[in-house]
């Protein structure tokens, strides 16, 4: 069920190949953002903090936000509780989903965002949107308690969805396969998110917008494509 309260924007990456960091998504985070001045960013998918805090928050700043990464803050679940809005960076989806919950973030998150703090998410931070963190692409690097979510998007998300090569002499699966393989097991319905997708969310409406297609996967049926921009109803 998605709560009419949440507005969320989900980027599958935070970098398309040609341009810089969150170029390709400036216009929809300056909308998605029209309503706040400052945003607190979660940097914990990666492992320098403070590094990537300083990437992240440039590059805001010159959207024209106010950004503060909240590893900085004596209380990094006061300060979500105190933000006007989130983002959360990509990184590897373990490591990121065992810090919120290490730091008491899962529930401040949730509740915020179901209070209507804008959500900003790409690649890691698009993933933990969802029920669980089933289908990242990512390695295990870390053992966060559980693989359960923030839960603020109704719909398990594949960031990052590359559709097979045919010249390619690789002979391992291919991701549609590694998904056909969890819908054998879950009833939960995947986007595929290739680079350059997002997902707004607003008033219990998602929207897929940017330049590809989606490939979305449910139970019993066969992958199909939803172009953009147009209304995701599953």
């Amino acid at each position: 069920m998605l709560d009419k309260n949440v507005r969320l924007l989900l980027i599958s990456t935070s970098t398309v190949y040609g341009t810089g960091y969150l170029d390709h998504a400036e216009s929809e985070i300056r909308d998605h953002l029209r309503d706040v001045k400052s945003v607190a960013f979660v940097p914990y998918a990666l492992h320098d903090h403070e590094a990537y805090a300083n990437k992240a928050c440039e590059r805001f700043e010159r959207m024209g936000f106010q950004c503060e990464s909240i590893h900085r803050a004596k209380s990094p679940k006061a300060a979500i509780e105190q933000a006007e809005a989130t983002f959360i960076g990509g990184g590897n989806t373990f490591r990121l989903l065992k810090a919120l919950y290490d730091l008491e973030l899962i529930e401040a998150i949730r509740h915020r965002a179901r209070a209507g703090m804008p959500y900003v998410g790409a690649s890691a931070g698009t993933n933990v949107a969802g029920p669980t963190i089933r289908t990242t692409n990512d390695m295990p690097i870390v053992q966060p308690p559980t693989l359960d979510a923030l839960n603020l998007f109704p719909y398990q998300i594949n960031p990052h969805y590359q559709d097979p090569d045919p010249t390619s002499k690789h002979m391992g699966e291919t991701r549609e396969e590694r998904l056909l393989q969890y819908m054998e097991e879950n009833d939960c319905a995947v986007i595929g998110l290739r680079e350059g997708s997002m997902l707004r969310v607003n008033q219990g409406e998602i929207r897929l917008v940017g330049a590809p297609a989606a490939r979305i996967f449910e139970r019993g049926k066969t992958p199909y494509e939803i172009a953009a921009p147009a209304t995701i109803k599953l």
